[in-house]
Formats: structure tokens, sequence, C-alpha cells
């Protein structure tokens, strides 16, 4: 969901995938602490919101693993 757009509110990606905000919140730690994403809290009217973004080394890893998934299905295809 990040790979396309700069960011995205904490809570379109909670809804979009149907889980609570602890359950996110530990993967979006995990993601954090490997340098994948950044968390921005930025206010917005008398809130605060909370803003994902994938960060470059994000976007070079998402781009790694969908290169190898697709070198391993290309092997399964002719294979066939």
């Amino acid at each position: 969901m990040l790979a396309s757009v700069d960011s995205l509110a904490f809570a379109a990606v909670r809804d979009a995938l149907e889980v609570s905000d602890p359950v996110l919140s530990k993967h979006v730690k995990i993601l954090q602490e490997a340098g994948y994403v950044s968390m921005t809290k930025a206010p917005s009217g008398s809130r605060i919101r909370t803003w994902l973004s994938l960060t470059p080394a994000g976007r070079a890893a998402l781009e790694g693993h969908l290169a190898e998934l697709r070198r391993i299905a290309a092997l399964a295809s002719a294979e066939v």
C-alpha cells in the first residue's frame, strides 16, 4: 500500500488491512526497526494524525523482494 504513495494515514492502512491499532502498530514498529518504514505525526484540525511512509531502504527491499518473486514465478512457468 505504501509503495504507490508518498505517505498514507495510519488509519487508512489499518482500515484497508482490517486489523486493530495494536496489530498494525506492532508490525510498523518491526518495519521501523528494520529501517523500512517511517512514521510521522502531524496536527490535523484538533487531532494529531499518524502518517506512514516507505523509506528508500524500504522501497529497495520491496523491489528486491518483488524481483525475486518474479524470478521464481518465471522458473515455475518454464517448468510447466
